[in-house]
């Protein structure tokens, strides 16, 4: 099978250090926890940047972990990391469409432990496929083969997709951009995973600014609306360049 070779830029000293208290923090959520969705409530939030620099670094922890790209509608994981010329993967896509098995879609990568479920073409509505029992058995099997799986999703506000994925995951992680996202969105987001039954494992603020050493903070409780903040300095990275992620 052809291998998936993701373009990873180097990462400040201070970015690898946040995201790397964010995925020691994931290892005391619990061994029943293991699929975990990264979500934003609204685009260009930084959440596909969050879900590829985890599953990097669970992978290179040594833990076999698995990313699954499901926003079948604005993926830019092909775009970004620069693999959108390997024009033989068969990706999510082709699976829930019935024209692919397990087996053709799971790709490795040039990250040790880490294997990759692309979406390798965009679709205007994915709703009925990602409702289709396939893809609830394709989490299923990832489980069984993997301690992580990680799941990039479409934001859960304006679309449907992001809540339907978050109700087949253990827990979600929420990115937050600083200083932009509002309260009234967060909220909507929280209550939408709570209908979803999907338990919040924590929150990712970015692109926030740092005017300390102290670039990291871990917050226990925030106002009456969600618990177990983690909160990282990611300047300007995920700050996504196309279709916002």
């Amino acid at each position: 099978m052809e291998k998936i070779n993701l373009d990873l830029p180097e990462l400040p000293y201070a970015v690898e250090e946040a995201l790397n208290r964010l995925r020691i923090n994931i290892k005391f959520c619990g061994k029943n926890t293991k699929i975990i969705l990264v979500v934003s409530s609204t685009p260009n939030e930084g959440k596909s940047f969050v879900s590829v620099q985890l599953w990097r670094m669970l992978a290179e922890a040594g833990f076999r972990t698995v990313l699954v790209d499901t926003d079948l509608r604005k993926s830019v994981l092909k775009s970004r990391h620069n693999f959108a010329d390997n024009e033989n993967l068969r990706g999510l896509d082709y699976y829930l469409s019935g024209q692919a098995e397990y087996e053709d879609v799971v790709y490795e990568t040039n990250v040790e432990n880490g294997d990759m479920v692309p979406c390798t073409n965009l679709l205007e509505n994915p709703s009925s496929l990602l409702e289709d029992a396939r893809f609830r058995e394709l989490f299923g099997k990832l489980s069984e083969k993997y301690r992580y799986v990680i799941v990039d999703s479409a934001p859960l506000i304006d679309v449907a997709d992001g809540a339907l994925i978050a109700s087949m995951c253990d827990g979600a992680i929420l990115v937050v951009n600083s200083g932009e996202t509002s309260r009234g969105l967060i909220k909507q987001s929280l209550n939408q995973l709570e209908r979803a039954d999907c338990r919040l494992l924590g929150m990712v603020l970015n692109k926030t600014e740092v005017a300390s050493r102290a670039y990291y903070k871990y917050y226990g409780k925030y106002g009456r609306y969600y618990s177990n903040y983690y909160g990282g300095y990611y300047g300007g990275y995920g700050e996504d360049e196309d279709n916002g992620k």
